[in-house]
């Protein structure tokens, strides 16, 4: 994957499966009237919107060349692939999955200096096919068993003991040698473990793989392309193909991993780790003693070093005032003001934005892109311009539904120039008006290069901006109302970012000192100079309006921080721009050694060939049945594992799951069925259950207890209904809605006790059963290190009926609605909850619709008010390990009080039940694997039966 990015809302998801008891999961998907082509070619079929034909053969034509080149150096030679470009979307992104195996390009290019040098498909392709080709080795050894029972599900339970680290590690490593960029040759990749390094923070293993609540820890595709480059580097390239030889001969061992390094070069992972930190650290240790630094001064009242905090990207407001953003551990990402006088303001918090560094401020105002999702369908993604009035602190939402990927603001604040790349892969740069949003003209772009960051100039008509052509990169100055543009640098492959005109210069960033610094040119006579010598590197220049300083962020081991320097031209030192960027740590060793670079980036540095694959039209419908696994698959309800097959289309529209399933507590058996249509605007749903029961009971209505009976029976139940999920946000506040419908009904044959629990269905009473719901959910976006969100509602409607006047008879509505507050400390959070349910079930008890007091037995009133208050915080954020098997990273504490109020009709009387207590649980990560868990204990005080109880915390998967 080359960068995640997520919109998940998880207590949304956990309303809308409260609603009703689906089987299988919402998905995102594409809106339906797009018509899908398919291109084949001898190993892959490329599924893409009409429309985006040339590009999709462009990305064919490169994935035939990658193929044996891409995975060489695995050993492997990966079996045929269906990739999907997604190009409804303007997320920049793109992962490899086997549920089922397939890949998906998300096809808008970034506009960050990540991108390098390379077209933005050619990239996608070269990393993501060695994630095929890291999956396809695992059909070797017991692969070569558990394949043809499991289905291609087995290659994630082959590949379960290898962290994260070397699949993004090791894809890094092959963009860096199979292409002329990649991240591995740009230092603002690990400029992160640069600063932990360089300041002596070496943590442990156990902490640099699973992470931490208080520091920067590289994440995986940093960690790993040193560890995966250090290995191939020092024993060769084929040295991961060996090693995960070795783990897959026998990969359930909980050590397997490391244990097939060791027997590759005699190192076990943690020593692996220790020499790779060493051997980084050393020569970056020397690349500093050789800088001549200039100096710059910190902006006060930046956060203090307990907690890893950035200030980035800094836009200045005044002579002496910034606007910044600042984010962090602890913190949601947020416009600060800073200045001299040493004193933060919060200035605003935006919703989800798409590209910080394109923050732009002029006369008065703020803009910047923001990320809008579609209320339905997941794919679809826009990228919207929001301003903001800095003196009244009014915003306005300027576009609406479009594709802008950054914006900046004329001097007089009038105009915009933007970037966007359309659902064609076309890309454009457009000026706009800066108060209505209309384009008021679109510059030429025939060899459809890519412009990145443009600003206009101080005189509000010209505009620079970096262009990426198939050559490298540049920096152009454009005069749309001369309709004249030229170059300022030279073309070459030299990441070039960050474009800031001041007076007659263009300040950018450069990496080509060997560290990424601040450089100019000169717009008049092409002369470049070198501005900035920081220790780990200076980025994103902001003049001051008085023309006196320079504003800058740089990366420090506690988060990067805003800095001040003269802006002085006479000091600057002429350069000479180069023909590529300096070679770094592995990069030169990666590209000499790798087996397939010979043949692969001669291929990539050339336009690819006119050739044309045959395209067919692909129909969604014709291809929804696509079984991915089968033998033991996840059982519906998710808790366990059943005998079946599962099946899911490569569009997300239909999945399908069928199967046996086993009840251990009653020793019965049942088949099973479900299918979830969702490529329409309601989602369609069935399942279809068919098997035994089995169940014990006592006839008597008093005491003694000696009659007890026990029967087998058999069932059938079908639900089937529609729900409608929908996403809401438009802000800092993420917002869901579903709503859904179904129909429930059951049938019970050969019953022959002579009582039934009104929890059951009985003989010659079927269930015809309506079920509808309605769940709602506002909540502030939450940093890593708060426990629950500060701020929040919830609201979740369910109503149960029993219409059609034959059958059992009952009726059920239930009504919660839940508050979220901040707690006294900045990462606390109090939760109030209440809820109501009135129903009338005297044949049949439906189950409960509201929540109950902990540690009270649930009683099925007619009338039922529940009310409960939780405070949860932190207790300790920990680095402790024991050895290799666990590594604790948090504790964390809450205190709750439950009330409930129950009464049937028909009686006067009402009965109360009262629960207090508190839990402490913690966070940890068992054998190195990245995903934590989270377990406790619970003690409560039952305040209707006076007794305390202890209960163990259900485990906790922190996905």
């Amino acid at each position: 994957m080359l960068r995640f990015f997520a919109l998940a809302l998880p207590a949304a998801l956990l309303l809308a499966g409260a609603a009703a008891a689906q089987t299988l999961p919402i998905l995102d998907q594409n809106p339906p009237d797009l018509r899908w082509q398919r291109v084949r070619t001898p190993h892959f079929r490329v599924l893409y919107p009409a429309g985006f034909d040339s590009a999709a053969q462009h990305t064919a034509r490169r994935l035939e060349q990658a193929h044996a080149a891409g995975t060489r150096s695995l050993g492997v030679t990966a079996r045929p692939l269906t990739v999907v470009l997604q190009t409804q979307t303007t997320v920049s992104n793109g992962f490899v999955t086997f549920l089922p195996r397939h890949a998906e390009f998300f096809t808008t290019p970034p506009q960050e200096a990540s991108l390098g040098t390379v077209d933005w498909l050619d990239q996608l392709v070269v990393h993501e096919f060695r994630h095929v080709g890291q999956f396809d080795k695992a059909r070797q050894g017991l692969g070569r068993v558990l394949v043809p029972l499991l289905g291609e599900g087995a290659l994630g339970v082959m590949s379960v003991g290898l962290p994260p680290w070397f699949f993004e590690g090791d894809a890094v490593g092959t963009e860096t040698a199979l292409t002329r960029s990649g991240r591995g040759r740009i230092p603002g990749f690990d400029v992160g473990l640069r600063a932990n390094l360089l300041a002596g923070r070496r943590y442990s293993y156990q902490e640099a793989v699973n992470g931490s609540f208080r520091h920067q820890v590289p994440n995986w595709y940093t960690l790993g392309y040193f560890l995966t480059s250090y290995l191939k580097n020092h024993y060769g390239p084929d040295a991961w193909d060996r090693a995960l030889d070795h783990y897959y001969r026998f990969p359930f061992y909980p050590f397997s991993f490391s244990d097939g390094i060791r027997r590759t070069t005699g190192l076990r992972v943690e020593q692996l780790y220790a020499r790779a930190m060493q051997e980084a650290d050393s020569t970056w240790r020397a690349q500093q003693a050789g800088l001549v630094l200039t100096e710059a001064t910190d902006l006060r009242g930046q956060a203090g070093t307990k907690v890893y905090t950035n200030y980035e990207y800094p836009q200045y407001l005044t002579d002496s005032t910034v606007l910044a953003l600042k984010s962090g551990l602890g913190d949601i990402a947020q416009w600060v003001h800073l200045g001299r006088g040493g004193r933060e303001q919060r200035v605003f918090v935006p919703g989800l934005i798409h590209l910080p560094e394109a923050l732009s401020v002029a006369a008065g105002k703020a803009v910047w892109p923001e990320y809008q999702p579609d209320a339905r369908w997941g794919q679809r993604q826009y990228s919207e311009l929001r301003v903001l009035d800095l003196a009244t602190g009014r915003l306005t939402r300027l576009t609406r539904r479009t594709r802008y990927t950054s914006a900046a603001l004329s001097p007089d604040g009038r105009r915009l120039v933007a970037t966007s790349t359309d659902a064609q892969y076309r890309h454009h740069l457009v000026v706009l008006d800066a108060g209505t949003g209309a384009v008021l003209q679109e510059l030429p772009n025939p060899q459809n290069h890519l412009y990145l960051q443009p600003r206009f100039l101080p005189d509000g008509q010209r505009i620079a901006a970096v262009v990426l052509r198939p050559e490298g990169k540049t920096i152009e100055l454009l005069d749309p109302a001369a309709g004249t543009r030229r170059d300022l640098l030279p073309v070459a492959n030299v990441n070039l970012s960050a474009p800031m005109p001041w007076q007659d210069y263009v300040l950018y960033n450069s990496p080509q000192a060997g560290i990424d610094n601040l450089f100019a040119v000169d717009v008049r006579s092409g002369q470049a100079y070198q501005v900035t010598s920081r220790p780990l590197g200076a980025y994103h220049a902001a003049p001051a309006p008085d023309g006196r300083h320079l504003a800058f962020h740089e990366f420090r081991a506690q988060g990067s921080r805003i800095v001040e320097m003269p802006l002085e031209p006479a000091r600057w030192t002429p350069v000479t721009p180069p023909a590529a960027d300096p070679e770094r740590l592995y990069s030169r060793q990666l590209t000499a050694t790798d087996p397939g670079a010979p043949q692969l980036r001669p291929q990539l540095a050339r336009p690819d060939s006119a050739g044309r694959f045959a395209v067919q039209r692909y129909r969604p419908l014709a291809h929804a049945f696509n079984v991915f696994s089968y033998g033991l698959v996840q059982s519906p309800g998710g808790t366990g594992l059943s005998l079946g097959v599962r099946s899911q289309d490569y569009l997300n529209t239909t999945q399908a799951i069928a199967g046996v399933i086993y009840d251990q507590t009653e020793r019965t058996a049942a088949l099973f069925g479900g299918l979830s249509y969702q490529g329409r605007y309601p989602v369609f749903d069935l399942d279809v259950t068919h098997g035994g029961r089995r169940a014990s009971l006592y006839a008597d209505r008093g005491l003694p207890l000696d009659s007890l009976l026990q029967d087998r029976w058999r069932y059938t139940r079908l639900t089937t209904g529609l729900r409608l999920p929908l996403t809401l946000t438009r802000s800092k506040y993420l917002q869901a809605l579903t709503l859904g419908a179904y129909y429930l009904h059951e049938q019970v044959y050969d019953y022959d006790l002579p009582l039934r629990r009104r929890s059951e269905v009985g003989p010659n009473n079927p269930l015809h059963a309506l079920q509808g719901s309605l769940s709602y959910v506002r909540q502030l976006k939450m940093s890593a290190r708060d426990v629950g969100p500060r701020w929040g509602q919830s609201l979740l409607v369910t109503g149960r009926t029993t219409p059609f006047g034959h059958g059992l008879n009952a009726r059920q509505l239930g009504l919660i609605g839940s508050a979220y507050f901040p707690g006294i400390g900045k990462h606390h959070s109090l939760r109030l909850r209440a809820g109501y349910q009135w129903q009338q079930q005297r044949e049949y008890l439906f189950s409960a619709a509201v929540f109950y007091p902990r540690g009270a037995g649930y009683v099925g009133f007619d009338r039922l008010a529940v009310g409960s208050a939780e405070y949860r915080l932190p207790l300790a954020d920990t680095h402790w390990a024991l050895g290799r098997w666990l590594y604790v990273q948090r504790l964390k504490g809450s205190a709750f009080g439950d009330v409930a109020r129950g009464r049937n009709l028909g009686s006067p009387t009402t009965r109360d039940f009262r629960t207090a207590g508190g839990s402490v649980s913690v966070v940890f990560n068992v054998l190195r694997l990245r995903t934590p868990l989270q377990t406790g204990v619970r003690v409560l005080r039952n305040f209707t039966t006076g007794e305390w109880q202890v209960d163990p915390l259900v485990l906790d998967i922190g996905i």
